[in-house]
């Protein structure tokens, strides 16, 4: 009868659930785009537009005709100054809502900001709904205005915390300001995964991002000050973090504020609704999304081009309605061996359906009988069989929930270890905890517990002392039972998960306390797991604190325990004072119970645990926390304390007396009788409360203190002090560096330098002596080295060609040829005289001429690299053909390319990644030829990262993360092609195989690296394992070898392999930071890599191992190329290209496009292909497919998706 006559109030409550518990969805904002009417932001960064209002914003106690939307985050109600004057400050010196404000971008392509006014009556009707759920006691509202602004996928203008520099990560948030005549209302909506980044740079530091409301600068008699202000974030992540995860409206990720009333006001007053109910049963997560919808209003598909909105018509639930709630069981569940038991009173209407679908889905126990599940029970239950399953239940003399019954009257222990990261006081460390002990022992006879936390550090443990919530877990679990009432053990085990907020006034820090109860062990002793992350209050070393009793109402439903309730405790400071503190705890606990039978029905909905003869004491010397208290369950006696209906003001403190008896306290900071409390204003009443050099801002119940410009908090975070003015010893030329020409002095801020002898000498720095490189064999093993000061040179000996990096013996093809020809003289009667035939005219590098002419006859033809007359170019006598090297083939006609898209003229070039365009950089004797560089391919609305070039086919490959994709363009002309568009993360590094026609890439989101043909098919995964952040990578066909870097923050590499992917190796490992760029010189065999952390550029020869650091105190490089003995990078900090040369180990040059923005990958774009083979070279290796080298000889490999079966895989060396 349960099921049947309860249905429709459980199925109502399982809607109120769906509509609630889960985070909200970005296509549940309010319809956005520009097909809603939005109006869209100016793509840059800090834009800012004015939005005159068709009825006022009422903010604080003024009344706004116009309001202006910000890049950054947040709604001004006057113009914004430039960002650099208020960006990481929380208030700022004008009128603000911040949604989420930190320094926010939009340019090339990276987000948008949509917004506009509305009043249709869907839009209001949603509005109304959020404010009235988040302030249930009050009169509802109908707004008659709306304005609704939208940030999407915005991205930090520069590198987020996690460290990498990309812009992958995202976040999207909504904010409503709905107005009526007399207020005016501001909701938030922070989408599932739409809080990605909580920090952005500013000034070269990360700085948490704000949210919340300032009234700005407010005019006073003599001068203007601070006006009020409101934060609905810390300078905690977690607090950032938390606005997709928590609520003060009933709805996950949903927050809603009253900012403004008129014709008085007092303060911001948040939502009011922070109670979440439980997560979803497990299959809600494996099944489709419901077919009726969870509120009246528009859905958004959103498109980067343009925002579609489809109507969602509400379709009310009625009980008589089974289509509404009717499901297959095997939607739900999978098919159960064995016969199911009927639920009890099935019918044929339409609460069948219900019934049933809660008959799926809220067990607990599995399906069946006492028969095959005895077991399962405590050795001290009995196992009972019901209609719909069965249920354990402990026997006479013990208790709790039939899983796990323990005896009555007999001490329990609870044993466990504590993990985690605490921030003590204004410290920008954290106290990290390792798995510290926590152990407790309780008297159930008299509800006493006892609870010892060991190895607490002397920095962390006195700001423990009042968090005896930390063990307070145990004492509600075994608390003296009052008759009639039972403690938390004896309703639900001890299997539970526990999540306890802690918020400290008034500064609002918050710790989050997690606790797994993993139910009782051999010895009868409860195991919990315990992690702490957040921020406390700091407390002197000595501090002592006293805590009175106090009570917590523990509120009970289905699988799901709440309580809520504010605990004072008094402070005694080393020197004797006394402060009275307070703290808010908010605590969840989950948990699975059988709701087979009726062992959950003698549960009272609300108990009282009332908590005295509380003690702590940190014991400094064993580093031991300790917590003692009493706790006993029991009746909650209706007192109005409790019910609410105290009648004490909002700033007032109800306390309980003797049954209905109450008192009401103005809390700290507020004066009055308890119902009538005003605001204390410290800042008038005591002028020098903040001390000299301060400025004193009241706040509601308490105040603040700021120091004044140019002054700065000591180290006991109260006085102010003088700021020192830091000095640019290396600007100024007052650091005690050695010589320029032989070190180098590095500001590293405040008045700070080091020094560090450059590339070619060794030394402190102070006092730096020449390298002789010559002792280290840096040249060619076929050249002669001179050691020069700080530098050295090489050159070849006598029959050996090269610039002494790399040296080489005899003769090429077409030289071979020619001295032959030269030699193959014959004697005839008038003497010797040459060869009939044709000698071949080679250029500078042995390789033959592309025009041949004979001499004898005059006439002259076009000839492929081999020297291969190509076909239909042979002329006149007298004329010339037009020749060109094109592998034997007639030159391509290619699609002209767009007027501000040129192809690139002969010689070697630079290639380099700039937002949404690739440009070149043509080099002259290895230098940057400047003035000819111009943009090859214009790409809007993409960001390409890594870039390689194809020397065989003149063609650049480039990576894009906003499709993503990988795609290619010839240089010579012609339309860019997308090479492979589907199931790509992040791909970032990419590189050619000019021998076996491939390309490899890295997927810092998949954590992978790739290989697919040149045109993108035959696609395989070489290498998928132990990888975080793969970026660079680089190819060494000649000797079949593969290099990538990994900048995971934790443990940054680089690593090599075969082309295959097998004999993976890692190379580097120590002093990495964050090795962005890698490049690999086939001259010198040397692999070279630029690294934004350690700011460096280092290189090795991978089989020596030889590691030699090559120039340091670079910015910020992001990618690496080499060409000779030049090495190129691309550094973010400089938004240029810079040269530097490997032999004098200094920077030679820099280029700056015209267009100021991050630069990304950069390649080598050769004249010729550099020389050398494999066992690629020759029909694909003989392969059917991927043909990968390796460095004595290739692996044969398939696809992972191969398109037929005709794929023969063959091992390395075969």
């Amino acid at each position: 009868m349960f099921w049947r006559d309860q249905g429709w109030l459980l199925w109502a409550t399982f809607l109120g659930f769906v509509a609630s518990a889960h985070s909200i969805r970005r296509d549940e904002f309010f319809p956005f785009g520009q097909s809603a009417g939005d109006q869209v932001l100016e793509p840059e960064n800090d834009r800012t537009q004015r939005l005159d209002l068709s009825a006022p914003l009422l903010f604080y106690d003024r009344s706004f005709d116009s309001i202006f939307i910000n890049t950054n985050g947040f709604v001004a109600t006057e113009e914004p100054p430039s960002e650099s004057t208020y960006l990481g400050k929380m208030p700022p010196s004008f009128g603000m809502i911040a949604a989420l404000h930190g320094d926010l971008d939009t340019s090339a392509g990276v987000g948008k900001v949509f917004f506009r006014q509305d009043s249709r009556a869907d839009v209001l009707r949603r509005a109304a709904e959020h404010i009235n759920r988040a302030f249930p006691y009050n009169d509802e509202v109908d707004p008659t205005h709306a304005v609704v602004v939208t940030w999407v996928d915005v991205a930090p203008h520069t590198p987020h915390t996690r460290g990498d520099g990309l812009e992958k990560k995202r976040n999207s948030f909504q904010l409503v300001l709905a107005s009526l005549q007399k207020a005016s209302y501001a909701i938030l909506l922070y989408a599932r995964d739409g809080v990605q980044f909580s920090s952005t740079l500013v000034q070269g530091s990360d700085v948490i991002m704000h949210g919340g409301f300032s009234k700005g600068l407010v005019p006073g008699f003599w001068f203007t000050s601070q006006g009020p202000y409101y934060r609905t974030t810390s300078d905690e992540e977690i607090s950032v973090r938390e606005l997709a995860e928590q609520t003060n409206s009933g709805q996950r990720g949903v927050w809603v504020y009253e900012i403004g009333t008129s014709p008085t006001f007092s303060d911001v007053s948040p939502g009011e609704v922070t109670d979440l109910p439980t997560e979803p049963p497990p299959f809600l997560a494996q099944t489709t999304e419901p077919s009726w919808p969870l509120y009246t209003g528009e859905q958004v598909k959103n498109d980067p081009e343009q925002i579609e909105i489809h109507s969602n018509q509400y379709q009310p639930l009625q009980p008589h309605d089974p289509e509404v709630v009717e499901l297959d069981e095997t939607e739900i569940n999978p098919p159960l061996k064995g016969p199911i038991p009927d639920p009890p009173n099935r019918t044929q209407n339409g609460q069948n359906h219900i019934s049933h679908f809660f008959y799926f889905s809220v067990f607990s126990y599995n399906f069946g009988t006492c028969s095959n599940n005895r077991n399962k029970c405590s050795q001290f239950a009995d196992c009972r069989d019901y209609s719909s399953g069965f249920c354990c239940h402990c026997r006479p003399g013990f208790y709790g929930n039939g899983i796990q019954c323990v005896a009555e009257g007999k001490p329990q222990r609870m044993n466990g270890k504590i993990h985690g990261r605490v921030f003590v006081g204004s410290s920008p460390y954290p106290v990290e905890l390792g798995g510290v002990d926590l152990h407790s022992y309780v008297v159930v006879n008299d509800g006493r517990s006892y609870v010892a936390i060991s190895d607490i550090p002397e920095t962390l443990g006195p700001s423990l002392l009042p968090l005896s919530v930390l063990g307070g877990v145990i004492g509600w679990a075994f608390a003296l039972e009052q008759p009639g009432y039972r403690n938390g053990f004896s309703v639900i085990g001890g299997e539970f998960t526990r999540e306890a907020e802690v918020t400290f006034m008034p500064w609002n820090e918050k710790l989050i306390i997690r606790q797994e109860f993993k139910g009782t062990d051999e010895l009868d002793h409860l195991v919990v797991k315990t992690t702490l992350e957040g921020k406390v209050p700091e407390m002197p070393l000595g501090s002592t604190v006293t805590m009175d009793p106090y009570a917590e109402i523990y509120q009970y439903g289905s699988n799901l325990i709440t309580s809520s309730s504010t605990r004072e405790y008094k402070v005694n400071m080393p020197d004797g004072s006394t402060e009275t503190r307070t703290y808010q705890c908010r605590q969840t606990i989950t948990f699975q119970s059988c709701q087979h039978g009726d062992s959950l029905r003698d549960v009272k909905p609300s108990q009282m645990l009332s908590v005295d003869q509380v003690f702590v004491l940190y014991d400094v010397n064993n580093k031991i926390l300790r917590y003692a208290m009493s706790n006993k369950v029991g009746d909650v006696n209706e007192n109005p304390c409790f019910t609410g209906r105290h009648g004490c003001d909002n700033n007032a403190v109800c306390r309980p007396g003797q049954g209905s008896q109450f008192t009401c306290e103005c809390a700290a900071g507020f004066l009055g009788n308890g119902r009538d409390c005003d605001d204390i204003d410290e800042c008038r009443e005591n002028p020098q409360i903040c001390g000299y050099n301060a400025v004193c801002n009241n706040q509601p119940g308490t105040y603040r203190c700021e120091c004044e410009d140019g002054f700065q908090f000591g180290s006991d975070s109260r006085t102010c002090v003088e700021v020192d003015r830091p000095v640019n010893h290396c600007e100024d030329g007052t650091h005690d560096c050695d010589t320029p020409e032989r070190a180098q002095c590095s500001y590293t801020g405040s008045s700070s330098f080091i020094c560090s002898c450059l590339p070619g000498y060794v030394g402190d720095g102070r006092n730096c002596q020449d390298i002789d490189e010559c002792q280290s064999r840096r040249c060619h093993q076929d050249a002669d080295c001179f050691n020069t000061p700080g530098s050295f040179a090489c050159r070849c000996r006598q029959g050996y060609r090269g610039d002494g990096s790399y040296c080489y013996s005899g003769e090429t093809r077409c030289e071979e040829e020619r001295d032959s020809l030269l030699g193959g003289t014959v004697f005839g009667p008038r003497g010797p005289r040459p060869s009939e035939s044709h000698i071949p005219a080679c250029d500078g590098n042995g390789e033959y001429e592309p025009l041949q002419c004979d001499r004898r006859t005059g006439s002259c033809w076009c000839v492929d690299r081999n020297g291969v007359e190509v076909r239909g170019t042979r002329s006149a006598p007298g004329r010339t053909p037009m020749c060109i090297h094109d592998d034997g083939g007639p030159p391509d006609v290619r699609p002209t390319p767009r007027p501000d898209v040129d192809p690139l003229p002969p010689g070697t070039h630079l290639l380099f990644a700039q937002s949404g365009r690739i440009e070149h950089v043509p080099l002259e004797s290895y230098e940057m030829r400047k003035e000819g560089a111009k943009a090859v391919l214009h790409l809007p609305e993409r960001v390409i990262i890594g870039v390689a070039y194809d020397c065989v086919e003149k063609v650049v490959y480039w990576t894009d993360i906003t499709s993503p994709a990988i795609s290619k363009a010839s240089i010579q002309g012609g339309e860019p092609t997308t090479v492979i568009r589907t199931d790509l993360g992040s791909p970032e590094g990419i590189t050619v195989d000019h021998i076996g026609r491939t390309i490899f890439w890295t997927d810092s989101m998949k954590d992978r690296i790739e290989v697919a043909s040149l045109d993108g098919s035959r696609r395989r995964v070489i290498v998928d394992s132990d990888l975080i952040n793969p970026r660079a990578i680089v190819a060494d066909p000649v000797h079949g070898h593969l290099y990538w870097t990994d900048w995971n923050r934790e443990a940054p590499k680089i690593e090599t392999s075969y082309m295959d992917g097998s004999n993976r190796r890692v190379l580097v490992q120590n002093d990495l930071g964050l090795p962005n760029g890698l490049t690999y010189d086939f001259q010198s065999s040397l692999l070279c890599w630029a690294d934004a952390g350690t700011h460096k550029m280092e290189c090795m020869h991978p089989d020596r191992g030889d590691r030699t650091s090559v120039l340091e105190g670079i910015q910020y490089p992001f990618g690496i190329t080499s060409y000779g003995r030049k090495i190129f990078y691309t550094d973010w900090k400089r938004n240029a290209v810079v040269a530097m040369d490997r032999h004098s180990g200094r920077e030679s040059d820099e280029f700056q496009p015209a267009k100021q923005t991050k630069l990304y990958g950069i390649t080598s774009a050769y004249s010729q292909c550099p020389p050398g083979r494999n066992y690629c070279s020759v029909n694909n290796g003989g392969c059917t497919h991927l043909c990968l080298a390796t460095p004595n000889g290739r692996s044969c490999k398939c696809p992972n998706n191969p398109a037929t079966a005709a794929c023969v895989e063959r091992p390395a060396e075969y």
